[in-house]
């Protein structure tokens, strides 16, 4: 019976270390710039769809991962615009949060994908949370 005890409380302990809420998602954010639209996608399911504004002159296309997050970035370059929320992917390009929303739908910014800052909220706890390295983003 202590041998048997045993192995049941080591099959607990197990079902415990490998418990699902432990287990990182893979993370995919599709921005598509003809369509102005964003899709994320988690470990396969398709959980969101947001308006963007992508880049008047461009956004850099590409696949990338997350580099840094900033929750209160202010932008250096651009009069101190503030950027909520921030996923920093290619040097200064960035998702964030806008205060222009009116403008989401089209083509706004200096190359930055804007979000509406409540998804942006979203968008960025999703990604801290699952880790820049389980999360790619896909912009064509």
């Amino acid at each position: 019976m202590g041998r048997l005890a045993g192995v049941a409380g080591l099959a607990v302990l197990i079902s415990l270390l490998s418990w699902p809420g432990d287990v990182r998602a893979d993370v995919v954010v599709s921005i598509d710039k003809s369509s102005q639209r964003m899709s994320v996608i988690v470990n396969g399911e398709h959980r969101y769809t947001w308006p963007v504004s992508t880049g008047i002159y461009g956004t850099p296309s590409g696949t990338f991962r997350p580099q840094s997050l900033a929750r209160y970035h202010r932008s250096t370059l651009y009069n101190n615009a503030p950027m909520p929320y921030s996923i920093f992917y290619d040097g200064n390009f960035a998702i964030h949060g806008t205060t222009h929303v009116s403008q989401l739908g089209g083509p706004a910014s200096r190359g930055c994908i804007r979000l509406h800052p409540s998804n942006a909220a979203v968008l960025f706890s999703l990604v801290q949370r699952e880790g820049l390295g389980n999360t790619r983003i896909s912009i064509r």
